[in-house]
């Protein structure tokens, strides 16, 4: 049985959305802060969370932030909130959706599910790809650019730059495997939205601009004037050894 954590503060939708997706089949578990909501996470290992930005003890943005530093579960955002800015503000700390109030109690289980399935085939690819990532695990886990050092350990699902570990979402670690393995090779964002969530993704072209700017981040010595990973105008990107 799939697990979700609700972090809502107001009880009425807190209870509303947990009555509905149990009668749904989850096992759904509840919390009003974020305090509670962080300790839930490793006590219940929720399979997805739905997360309220305005919480009476934290920044939904920040307790996203905060998660994301210790694992990759999918993370759906649920705010009143709906502006542009606060959709990619979402999306730059590492959450996978994002669901205006109010909603559709229909359209949310249907994201839940659609947020579940590709977490699933996502790790599918990972067991499949095992064999593949064996033959060129070497190469892979020490490509030198230049004089900056770029590491990938597909096991570990970790990045280190110059030596030192660089934390990294799932899609932008899928996005810089792809890079790495396949450098020069320009990639148009659609071929990025279905390398990193599948062809029923909610994720736009505006997601990964977002994944490629915080990569430039990570690996450039300049992100404003990038060397490595290039803007091929009208098409998309690609990566230069």
């Amino acid at each position: 049985m799939d697990k979700v954590l609700v972090i809502e503060d107001d009880v009425m939708v807190g209870d509303m959305v947990s009555m509905y997706l149990g009668e749904e089949g989850f096992r759904v578990m509840r919390k009003g802060n974020g305090e509670e909501g962080l300790h839930a996470i490793a006590s219940f290992e929720p399979d997805v969370i739905l997360l309220d930005l305005m919480l009476p003890d934290m920044d939904g943005l920040e307790l996203c932030k905060q998660v994301r530093e210790t694992s990759m579960v999918p993370i759906m955002i649920v705010s009143m909130k709906n502006k542009v800015v606060e959709r990619v503000s979402a999306l730059t700390v590492g959450a996978d959706d994002f669901l205006s109030k109010p909603f559709s109690m229909h359209e949310m289980s249907a994201r839940v599910q659609a947020l579940l399935r590709r977490a699933k085939i996502y790790q599918a690819r990972v067991q499949e790809a095992s064999m593949e990532e064996a033959e060129f695990h070497q190469e892979v886990r020490s490509t030198e650019i230049s004089d900056t050092m770029i590491s990938l350990d597909a096991d570990s699902r970790s990045m280190w730059v110059k030596g030192g570990l660089v934390n990294t979402t799932y899609s932008e670690f899928e996005i810089m495997r792809c890079f790495v393995n396949h450098p020069g090779r320009v990639f148009s964002r659609e071929d990025l939205i279905n390398t990193v969530r599948g062809f029923d993704s909610f994720v736009t072209d505006r997601a990964i601009d977002v994944h490629i700017a915080n990569l430039r981040k990570k690996v450039e010595e300049n992100p404003k004037q990038p060397k490595r990973i290039r803007t091929v105008w009208g098409v998309g990107y690609k990566f230069i050894l």
